[in-house]
């Protein structure tokens, strides 16, 4: 809470600020998420380096040495079994081993191909999507850290200071009353019969008590469309003059002589 009751401030004064630490900390988490997605989304467009290529590519080299001596080995077992020299149990690990060997060469030969072909399209996209997505999240995080620093809407004076430091803030509840410098309006009623004679922008004067013989400089700027009595229902054409209507005039104040509540009586001047 920077300033007190009484103080004149300018337009774009700072006049308060809310706690933001935990809006702070959202936000450099998720600009650490933002650099480790566009990390991923270079990765990706960047496909496969060279050197995973070859690895995988002498992978594949060595399981078909592999396969080739399984296929080797179960050759020679296979010529011993039908010669009775080995049991029927060892031909049968030797051909699980081969097939095994072959299952391998397969599933290498597979990764060496997802190399040399780098990521599918339909990953890259769904990166670029979420790392599109954060960098929202973040610019949500900023506009919710900007609307933490109450800013002065115009010219004006401190009223009131309605809240306190450390009382709980809400978009609904005002923290200052702030009486503008810009053009001031006094509230005047007008019963019906004269209403007929109230058009906008006819010249009034204001007088006020404390500065008595002393007028002040005004015209009509609203007349309100709805009407206000005091009986509940207008019974009858007596009645009728009991409906009043809100008028507002604008008037120029230049030695800041106008208060908020302050009494005046307003003369229109009905040339």
């Amino acid at each position: 809470m920077n300033v007190e009751e009484g103080a004149h401030v300018k337009k774009g004064d700072v006049l308060a600020q809310l706690a933001t630490e935990p809006l702070q900390l959202s936000i450099a988490q998720t600009k650490a998420q933002i650099a480790q997605q566009e990390a991923i989304v270079t990765k990706l467009h960047n496909g496969s380096r060279p050197e995973e290529i070859n690895e995988a590519a002498a992978t594949v080299s060595n399981a078909t040495a592999t396969a080739e001596n399984a296929r080797v080995t179960y050759e020679r077992l296979r010529q011993l079994r039908e010669s009775g020299a080995i049991s029927q149990q060892e031909l049968d690990n030797a051909e699980a081993r081969y097939n095994e060997a072959v299952a391998n060469v397969n599933r290498t030969e597979a990764s060496h191909q997802l190399a040399v072909a780098g990521p599918r399209s339909e990953d890259i996209a769904a990166a670029e999507a979420q790392l599109a997505a954060l960098k929202e999240q973040l610019k949500m995080a900023e506009y919710k850290l900007s609307q933490a620093t109450l800013i002065a809407p115009e010219n004006g004076t401190i009223r009131n200071r309605l809240m306190q430091p450390g009382d709980m803030a809400a978009p609904n509840k005002p923290v200052y009353l702030l009486s503008l410098d810009t053009t001031k309006w006094v509230r005047a009623y007008v019963n019906e019969k004269d209403l007929g004679r109230i058009y906008e922008g006819m010249p009034a004067t204001v007088t006020i008590d404390s500065l008595p013989g002393q007028t002040l400089s005004g015209t009509v700027g609203f007349i309100s469309g709805t009407a206000e009595f005091t009986p509940k229902q207008v019974q009858t054409t007596e009645l009728r003059t009991d409906l009043v209507y809100e008028v507002r005039i604008n008037v120029e104040d230049p030695n800041n002589v106008l208060r908020l509540g302050m009494p005046a009586t307003v003369t229109f001047d009905n040339k």
